[in-house]
């Protein structure tokens, strides 16, 4: 079997923080101090500007408007990054809610 450099399918590290480096950022740990509770609601309005994001950049592609296309992507990366730092879980739950859709 052939494996890349770095690990994992795609040749990346399988760490978090390589995978998300806003886990890097001191906030981020005042973050995951905070009650689950609390964080919920925002990790899920994060998941929707992410979706709503990426449906913006589409059209934007669409329009040939490269530049915005590109803005839009990157808000709705740094949206997802976000979310996940805020409620891992409410995360996973809406990335398995839009495979299945």
């Amino acid at each position: 079997m052939n494996f890349l450099p770095g690990g994992g399918e795609f040749g990346r590290g399988a760490r978090r923080e390589v995978r998300n480096p806003v886990l890097l950022l001191p906030a981020a740990q005042g973050i995951l101090a905070l009650p689950i509770d609390s964080r919920r609601p925002l990790g899920i309005l994060l998941r929707q500007l992410a979706d709503q994001a990426n449906d913006q950049a589409q059209t934007s592609w669409k329009q040939n408007k490269g530049i915005m296309a590109a803005y839009w992507k990157a808000v709705s990366v740094y949206s997802k990054h976000l979310a996940r730092v805020i409620d891992p879980i409410s995360a996973r739950r809406c990335d398995r809610g839009s495979a299945e859709a």
